[in-house]
């Protein structure tokens, strides 16, 4: 588990393909206190295990489905990474619940100034808008952030200073991929407004239409 605070920004040092597997070595330094072997640290948001430690750097692998999921297939030696340790018990919990297991890709839509801050638009497939809210959290290369607006084909995040200079959000360019884990409250949710039936033994067409329709008192039932 992640809040989505990043610790350091890191970079690539290796990239290779292993098989049916990546082999990502990364250079930190941060990050890599207080580590050991079979350690979860968040590389833009994705979930990896520490296989082999370095005086400067760790290795680790990403599946081919993790590869096909995410934005590392843009990665090569040199480009940076955000890096957080997973969240410990004794701190604040200053973001939101990140679990480090990416939902999708956005595209880079506009990255503009106001001000002080500076907004950042993402282009995403409807498959996850629909978990996206105003107002609401996401993750977007493993940053936690809030959504300042949304609409049917895209959403914006609003990011101060301290955020642009810790992370590599603002070093983005307009058509790149970025990582986007949804919020998971709102997949739990969805799953136990809209498939009940699969709960209560029912095989019957009529009773999974039946249940797909969201009425107030089923949001009572559930306890809303």
């Amino acid at each position: 588990m992640f809040t989505g605070l990043i610790e350091e920004v890191g970079s690539i040092k290796q990239i290779s393909q292993n098989g049916a597997n990546t082999d990502i070595v990364i250079r930190a330094s941060k990050v890599l206190k207080g580590t050991k072997i079979g350690d979860s640290i968040a590389v833009n948001g994705v979930c990896l295990t520490v296989t082999e430690l370095y005086n400067d750097s760790f290795k680790a692998f990403a599946m081919a489905e993790t590869m096909r999921r995410t934005a590392f297939s843009e990665l090569k030696a040199g480009s940076q990474v955000n890096l957080e340790r997973a969240m410990a018990c004794d701190g604040r919990f200053g973001g939101h619940m990140v679990s480090g297991h990416i939902d999708g890709t956005g595209e880079i839509a506009s990255v503009e100034k106001e001000g002080m801050a500076t907004w950042v638009t993402i282009n995403a497939d409807k498959k996850l808008l629909k978990y996206i809210v105003e107002k609401g959290s996401v993750a977007l290369d493993g940053i936690s952030l809030t959504v300042a607006r949304c609409d049917e084909k895209s959403f914006a995040v609003s990011i101060i200073p301290h955020t642009g200079s810790e992370t590599t959000l603002l070093t983005k360019k307009k058509g790149q991929k970025i990582n986007i884990e949804n919020d998971v409250i709102s997949k739990y949710v969805e799953k136990m407004l809209f498939n009940r039936s699969d709960y209560e033994g029912s095989d019957s067409k009529d009773d999974k239409k039946s249940e797909s329709s969201l009425t107030m008192e089923k949001l009572i039932s559930l306890g809303f």
